[in-house]
């Protein structure tokens, strides 16, 4: 069997391979998911529910069609926050750190593992990768305690509050968006500890694993060298917190004479800040999200099409290519025909994939609007918006369309799910194979353009 597996991933390319690896962890999940020990007593999974809950988790995207918190038992608990962690760091990454662990990790396995975080160079991605796991693990058990403890004061005994601390704390580092409370984060919406500590696991697993590695490798040499950020890190980090501002400004705006307005003025500006950044990738809610108004909800979808920054545990276009967009334009409208900043100059490459990637995503998404508004004449516009542009950005967040959909439906948001976790180039180049160098070229001729 492996002979045969070999056989086939010699005749694809990395793109390939991924999305290879990524159908089998699906259908793997799918088995774990059914299987009686994963399910408490009389819960009742259907099998499209059980590869969609399956391609959720392995996107760690949050989307859902059954309630996962009467699902999981304890031991099923357990499994699928394995799957969430394989799904967080990446499935192609992960599982060949832990097959070839104590074995030499051969230049294919390098490659693949480079094209999966959409690396520039497989120089040093063996170490990065464990880094990343060892960084999240601890992460994650820090918060699993911290949480747990804490919970000790929300639930009847220390064995419920160490799981849903240890659930939550996994959930929110990968970006999940999963609960296993069945109310999200509602309950604590009033408690800034929870809040706040939801909050910086998620941009931990948003901002992006080389910009972790980046900080990381500042803090050591603090005082004893200089120190330069790269370029990707300075657009992301930027970009990033950038669009949080953003977000809180016009959510607090948009919210002020309407679902704020029997609120405090913190209570306003931390709902703000959390939507902000959980609509991002986190995916979780403190309140009823259909109370918001239609801007704010446009305000969401728009941030949930961005997504997180690249090589995270986030989906959609990514911070990057949205910045190289903006800064494309804004330069151009000047009469620049180069991009410079941070003292650098963005390559002519790099600006073409950000408008491929955009206008791709676009394609894809209008596509599936309209095939869903067509299915589903049940539902608003505004909430199948609302759910493919989560789909896409594998952020979770839901106006509560998600269980009535119909197979079809469940089918095209599965597809965006899928397609938003590997990355629109992994996407693209999965389906034209390995790429062709042209032995000549043709004479260029300008064409009229706009």
């Amino acid at each position: 069997m492996n002979i045969e597996i070999e056989k086939l991933t010699k005749r694809l390319s990395a793109a390939q391979i991924i999305v290879f690896y990524y159908l089998v962890a699906v259908m793997v999940s799918t088995i774990l998911l059914l299987l009686p020990i994963t399910q408490k007593q009389n819960a009742e999974l259907a099998f499209i529910d059980g590869v969609f809950i399956s391609i959720s988790a392995v996107t760690v995207t949050g989307l859902s069609t059954t309630d996962v918190s009467q699902l999981l038992s304890v031991p099923g608990t357990f499994i699928f926050t394995i799957i969430l962690q394989f799904g967080g760091i990446g499935f192609v990454a992960f599982g060949t750190i832990l097959w070839l662990s104590g074995k030499k990790i051969g230049l294919r396995a390098r490659i693949l593992m480079t094209t999966e975080q959409n690396s520039p160079t497989f120089s040093g991605i063996v170490r990065f990768i464990r880094m990343i796991f060892f960084f999240f693990v601890m992460i994650e058990l820090l918060g699993a305690v911290v949480f747990g403890t804490y919970f000790l004061k929300y639930f009847p005994t220390w064995q419920e509050a160490y799981l849903q601390g240890f659930f939550a704390s996994v959930s929110a580092t990968t970006n999940a968006g999963f609960d296993i409370t069945g109310k999200s984060l509602i309950p604590f919406a009033d408690d800034y500890f929870v809040l706040t500590l939801n909050i910086v696991l998620f941009i931990i697993g948003a901002l992006g694993f080389p910009v972790l590695m980046e900080v990381s490798q500042w803090l050591r040499h603090k005082g004893k060298m200089p120190f330069r950020f790269t370029l990707f890190t300075k657009i992301t980090t930027v970009t990033f917190f950038i669009l949080i501002v953003i977000g809180v400004i016009f959510i607090y705006l948009f919210e002020y004479s309407h679902f704020y307005s029997e609120k405090t003025w913190h209570q306003s500006f931390v709902h703000s800040l959390f939507y902000s950044i959980s609509s991002r990738t986190g995916g979780m809610a403190i309140s009823d999200i259909n109370q918001f108004s239609v801007p704010t909800l446009l305000l969401l979808s728009i941030f949930m099409f961005i997504g997180a920054s690249p090589s995270s545990a986030g989906g959609g276009i990514r911070t990057t290519t949205f910045a190289v967009m903006l800064l494309t334009i804004y330069n151009y409208a000047k009469g620049n025909r180069t991009i410079k900043i941070f003292k650098r100059e963005i390559d002519e490459e790099d600006i073409i994939k950000s408008f491929i990637v955009f206008t791709t995503a676009m394609i894809l998404c209008s596509v599936a609007v309209v095939i869903l508004a067509r299915i589903e004449s049940a539902f608003s516009l505004m909430e199948i918006l609302f759910e493919v542009s989560s789909a896409f950005g594998t952020v979770g967040l839901s106006l509560g369309i998600t269980p009535e959909l119909s197979t079809a439906g469940k089918v095209v948001i599965m597809i965006l799910m899928f397609i938003g976790k590997i990355g629109m180039f992994t996407f693209l180049f999965s389906m034209g194979g390995k790429p062709i160098k042209h032995a000549y070229h043709y004479p260029k001729e300008r064409i009229i353009i706009g």
